[in-house]
């Protein structure tokens, strides 16, 4: 059996939003939370604003269709449903910005040193990764019908064989509670999300790049070929910009460059 339910009400409808959080799925275990709400979205069984939230993701996926584990219990694994049909299919890193934003406010309530690293990955400058992003969206001719929303965050998790992967419990040295966690990333979602609404995206962008990680500093990169180069920033649909030694400009999109 795929997916096994619970009768716990161990999430109530959030009081704390507007439209996020007012119908909530929670499962003991799922194989992914984004396989889940894409299939309640194409069977109409989700608005606007559904979360699908588990405690054990036995299959979760990550941007380069790497498999991501939670240990049960410990993390926060969800899916966001979201309809932003204000924007063009070209706009879709939008989206990507804003959950970044809100990921990374919240873990800089508690934690210093937390960046973006460019595509969907939130970090955690010295530690190493602390969390990800995954968007799946459903688009038609007007545009993007639905957008799925996948966040995970290592929050009571410890990964000793995992160097460059921390948690909320390695980097500070105590357990949280994931549920107030919940509560408060669901509400600082909805507020870039509203932001984004309203078309704020220069500003978005500005304070994406603000906390993005290597912006302007010299590193080095895997295009097929290892260099030395800067992030500069990111074009309209996203793409990373890269300064090389040789002064040049290069656009990389999703999986055209790895980060040494």
């Amino acid at each position: 059996m795929p997916h096994k339910l619970t009768n716990k009400r161990m999430y109530k409808i959030l009081a704390n939003t507007l439209f996020l959080g007012k119908d909530i799925h929670f499962l003991t275990e799922c194989h992914s939370t984004n396989d889940l709400a894409l299939e309640k979205v194409r069977s109409r069984e989700v608005a606007e604003g559904s979360i699908v939230i588990t405690d054990s993701q036995t299959k979760g996926r990550g941007q380069r269709g790497n498999q991501w584990w939670s240990e049960p219990g410990k993390n926060l694994t969800l899916s966001l449903v979201l309809q932003p049909y204000f924007l063009d299919t070209s706009e879709q890193f939008e989206l990507n910005i804003i959950i970044s934003l809100a990921v990374a406010e919240l873990l800089s309530d508690y934690l210093y040193g937390i960046k973006i690293k460019w595509p969907n990955d939130l970090v955690h400058e010295e530690k190493g990764k602390i969390g990800g992003i995954l968007i799946e969206n459903i688009v038609n001719q007007r545009g993007i019908e639905y957008s799925v929303l996948g966040i995970g965050l290592n929050i009571n998790q410890s990964f000793p064989e995992l160097p460059k992967v921390t948690s909320f419990l390695s980097l500070t040295g105590r357990e949280w509670d994931k549920w107030e966690i919940f509560k408060l990333l669901v509400s600082k979602i909805e507020k870039y999300y509203i932001k984004l609404k309203k078309g704020d995206k220069i500003d978005l962008r500005n304070q994406y790049l603000d906390r993005l990680f290597r912006l302007e500093q010299w590193c080095e990169y895997d295009d097929g070929q290892v260099f030395t180069g800067k992030i500069i920033g990111i074009n309209r649909e996203g793409k990373l910009i890269i300064e090389k030694k040789d002064r040049s400009l290069n656009h990389y999109g999703f999986k055209e460059v790895k980060y040494l």
